[in-house]
């Protein structure tokens, strides 16, 4: 009997774990329902560098994915509809705009104030990081180009390189029951809107189960095995964070997963920093191996852009990353001081998302 309930508990654990993924990647595809195709046209608006950060951060605020983004603007480049000066900045707006879903995923957390306060931190920490790398490199990029100096020596250095597709075993098991819906329900009105209410109440209901049964582990010293292994130091954080990410194709999911174990004060903001740094530079691997396949030249120098933002945003803000996580913790502490100032912070943070969303349906009820 003992035997069998440790192989129920593990069961119970993956199943609970799948389904989280699954609401995770309900969500994206949700976002991408919304506006893969305005946020394609939305890109090849762009002819200011401003405007092309703006972009970026609007576009990959619909469709949830800094590695889709970088695609699509990989592949206008290849076609000629987008030039490499215009594409980077849209690069660096796509690291703000991903990063959503790790606060949709804290809101798990809202009935408890301790326990929120951790996981909004740890949701919001990612942002901050992007933000300060935006604000330091931008003015600098648009100056000196250093960022595109970098990738075209990158660029250089591998050219004649095919590229290559890896195996993704997240997809391989949650995309089949996304085809299913969307042939069974995608006709009906409205269904982006019906599979983004799934994925959050879907999302929220296996955080509770998964909540529940993180303390039970943390009781049999899975906080142990977290701090003293995985997350033992920096470095190994940070190359956990970019494997998972290489392996799943997606920064969100991977930083989604460590919600959960900072609300429940398994991992602290200081470990899960350099955790969303690896997550960052993970994600560039989609967009450098499909500008790889396209053998052209400009394309593969926009998708290695990505890699050396990422890169000189780690370079700098490591060393400070006292910033971030400080700014983050701060937050956190100031959204959960009173229900009014829970209600103004996450209010706010989640308003600044849902603007790309509400203004695309606005248009595209005015063009019908």
């Amino acid at each position: 009997m003992n035997i069998l309930k440790k192989v129920w508990n593990v069961l119970a654990i993956i199943l609970v774990v799948y389904l989280f993924l699954l609401s995770i990647k309900f969500l994206g595809h949700s976002f991408k329902l919304f506006g893969k195709d305005f946020a394609e046209a939305t890109i090849q608006m762009t002819s200011h560098p401003l405007m092309g950060l703006l972009i970026g951060i609007f576009a990959t605020s619909l469709i949830q994915s800094s590695s889709t983004t970088t695609s699509i603007v990989v592949g206008l480049v290849a076609g000629g509809a987008l030039t490499l000066g215009n594409a980077i900045p849209i690069i660096m707006g796509a690291n703000i705009g991903t990063t959503i879903t790790n606060s949709l995923v804290s809101l798990g957390h809202i009935s408890n104030r301790v326990e929120f306060r951790r996981a909004f931190s740890a949701g919001i920490v990612h942002d901050f990081f992007n933000i300060m790398a935006v604000l330091l490199f931008f003015p600098i990029e648009v100056k000196y180009h250093i960022i595109q100096k970098s990738a075209v020596f990158l660029e250089r250095e591998f050219a004649g390189m095919g590229g290559v597709k890896l195996f993704n075993p997240l997809k391989a098991v949650t995309d089949p029951i996304i085809h299913t819906l969307d042939r069974v329900f995608g006709a009906i009105p409205f269904y982006e809107v019906f599979l983004l209410i799934v994925s959050l109440l879907l999302i929220f209901l296996s955080l509770a189960a998964l909540i529940r049964m993180i303390r039970k582990l943390v009781v049999n010293k899975l906080e142990t095995v977290i701090n003293d292994y995985l997350f033992k130091n920096d470095f190994l954080g940070l190359t956990l964070g970019l494997l998972l990410t290489l392996v799943v194709q997606s920064s969100s999911v991977t930083t989604s997963l460590i919600i959960p174990l900072a609300g429940a004060g398994v991992l602290s903001l200081k470990k899960i920093f350099p955790y969303t740094l690896g997550a960052n530079v993970g994600t560039t691997g989609t967009a450098i191996l499909a500008s790889l396949a396209t053998q052209n030249e400009i394309a593969i120098t926009v998708a290695f852009s990505h890699l050396c933002f990422n890169l000189f945003g780690i370079a700098v803000f490591y060393p400070l990353k006292f910033l971030p996580i400080g700014l983050a913790d701060w937050v956190g502490k100031m959204a959960t001081k009173s229900k009014k100032n829970m209600l103004v912070f996450v209010g706010s943070y989640l308003g600044m998302y849902s603007i790309p969303i509400i203004y695309l349906i606005i248009i595209e009820e005015f063009m019908r």
